[in-house]
């Protein structure tokens, strides 16, 4: 079940310190000395005590990427968020050439004509991009009306052509058992705290899209003071896939 979280820590430099983290209310940025800053989102579930009681902030980037695997949410945001930092960077993004238009980045040449569709949380996507599909169906922690709740996870998406699946999925873990009942759909792991990491890719995911933070301080004020809305304007979004 870790073997995502350990293909992220593996690719981690020996080099590198966080500088600074932002746990806000709706979203976690962390920044490094190596220039880079990340975002996860902010995960309610702090029953368990922390690995890293005193914070992350100065330690080793591999060494604090490890509270990506705590079962407190809000250390493991953090741990994400360190991730991104590092794979999520403008130079990352230019050496494998997958920047990608926000408009419909997610879904770019993705037929989706007939198809039946699952959503894993409400994505923002441009609107008609899922005009055509034959039917959408949503599943949510907290539903909202004509949601599905989170259980039905396991009955609906063995059933699904494709699947869109949130990256805040990283931090309260349920990725790699949504994986495992999307082993027959077209898997796209989508949102602004998706790690740029080509090694998840030979994991069951067929593409990745994202968002380069380029905008550091307008994305550490956007995250310490909960501004409304996701935090795209303060980046670059990318799709790297399989079949791109």
């Amino acid at each position: 079940m870790w073997e995502l979280y350990d293909a992220l820590l593996a690719g981690l430099p020996r080099s590198g310190c966080v500088t600074r983290t932002v746990p806000g209310k709706r979203w976690t940025l962390a920044e490094t000395d190596l220039g880079g800053a990340g975002y996860a989102m902010s995960t309610e579930g702090s029953s368990i005590a922390p690995r890293f009681p005193h914070g992350i902030e100065g330690m080793r980037i591999k060494v604090a990427a490890e509270a990506a695997k705590s079962w407190n949410f809000t250390e493991a945001g953090l741990g994400i968020a360190v991730m991104n930092a590092f794979y999520n960077t403008e130079a990352h993004m230019a050496e494998l050439g997958c920047a990608e238009p926000y408009d419909n980045y997610c879904l770019r040449g993705l037929d989706v004509a007939g198809k039946k569709v699952g959503l894993i949380g409400h994505l923002r996507m441009p609107p008609g991009t899922l005009d055509a599909a034959a039917s959408v169906r949503i599943l949510e922690k907290h539903p909202q009306p004509g949601d599905y709740p989170d259980s039905a996870c396991e009955f609906i998406l063995p059933d699904c052509d494709i699947v869109l699946i949130t990256g805040s999925s990283l931090v309260n873990k349920t990725l790699p058992r949504l994986l495992e009942l999307c082993r027959g759909a077209y898997v796209v792991l989508t949102g602004p705290t998706v790690p740029l990491c080509p090694a998840l890719l030979e994991l069951g995911i067929d593409r990745l899209a994202g968002m380069v933070v380029t905008d550091r301080a307008g994305a550490r004020r956007h995250a310490a003071e909960c501004l409304e809305g996701p935090p795209y304007p303060y980046g670059r979004t990318f799709l790297l896939g399989r079949d791109i």
